[in-house]
């Protein structure tokens, strides 16, 4: 057989050969469904904005967003199914504050939250709220305060848990108040909550979403806002910081997450897509009458936000001595 006609023989086996992986990397992005591991268990306030979020995006990049509930020691076990997966884009991670906690509050950890994982957007911020029983003799800020300074270590306060975020904002209450109450770990926010309605406990920080038909109710009383801004939901209700205690932040938020090795340009399109969402009319105002910010971030600006909230929250652990229940 002559030299040309081997040569082109085997140019086109090698053609026949590669095509089906060529055809397989041309193919545009997404071309199957998204696994989105929501770290939360079902019908909290992490899986309904996760549901919410991978409904839109789903519909506006044409493949199903298909949620995971994966709950479990502050979010780590779902995180942790985020990192061992393939970083090829069909797989995405929601999160809350605790991402941000966990690092200074374990010990040890089964993944490294900054090398393992690539920031993709900061979805929304989640509006908190101090609220106290009917039976404790204050309804502002400052009365709450003047209350506990007159009697230190009988007020006391809820958590989900040592070193849940509500838990540190009850702790950098105190801290800038100046006030002796004592913290009543739960496990979880919802039998915090019903101790605070039952009177057993004086007040926690829980967000407005939760407490806002027990406001209505009139059992519970509205301490102050934990924002920087008052929320929708509840415009006469002053922020702590308007309240006495300038600077002071108690909000929670809500992001994206994926896993190393993410391909830059696939973390760009889901984070542009997820802030295109956020940004719909229907979305946004669906959200804020329940107490929830959207935010919608690059994947820059939320590296960055998770960067700060990583050393905000581990000045907090090291000066309360919080430890993990």
């Amino acid at each position: 057989m002559p030299k040309h006609r081997i040569r082109i023989t085997a140019a086109l086996a090698l053609c026949l050969l590669t095509s089906p992986i060529l055809a397989q990397t041309a193919a545009p992005y997404p071309n199957r469904p998204i696994r989105m591991v929501v770290a939360s268990a079902p019908g909290g306030i992490l899986d309904t904005v996760g549901r919410i979020v991978a409904t839109r995006i789903g519909e506006s990049m044409g493949q199903p967003v298909v949620v995971e509930n994966r709950a479990g020691a502050g979010g780590i076990l779902g995180t942790e199914l985020v990192v061992k997966a393939a970083g090829d884009g069909y797989t995405i991670g929601k999160v809350a504050t605790s991402h941000a906690i966990n690092p200074g509050l374990y010990p040890k950890m089964p993944y490294d939250t900054v090398r393992d994982l690539i920031a993709v957007s900061h979805t929304v911020n989640l509006t908190n709220i101090l609220v106290a029983h009917p039976s404790v003799p204050a309804s502002s800020v400052r009365e709450l305060i003047a209350l506990a300074r007159a009697r230190p270590a009988t007020l006391t306060f809820g958590s989900a848990g040592n070193g849940q975020s509500n838990h540190l904002s009850g702790e950098i209450f105190r801290s800038m108040a100046g006030i002796d109450i004592t913290h009543i770990p739960y496990k979880g926010s919802a039998p915090a909550l019903t101790d605070v309605l039952a009177g057993n406990i004086s007040m926690m920080f829980v967000d407005v979403l939760s407490a806002l038909p027990h406001l209505k109710s009139g059992r519970l009383r509205a301490i102050g806002i934990a924002g920087v801004n008052r929320a929708p939901a509840l415009p006469d209700v002053p922020t702590i910081t308007e309240s006495g205690l300038p600077g002071f932040n108690g909000n929670t938020w809500l992001g994206l997450v994926a896993p190393a090795g993410t391909p830059r340009e696939i973390v760009a399109r889901i984070s542009a897509e997820v802030s295109r969402a956020l940004n719909s009319p229907e979305v946004r105002d669906r959200l804020l009458a329940q107490g929830v910010e959207p935010v919608g971030s690059t994947p820059e600006q939320f590296a960055a936000h998770l960067d700060a909230e990583m050393r905000r929250y581990a000045t907090v652990i090291r000066s309360s001595g919080a430890k993990i229940d």
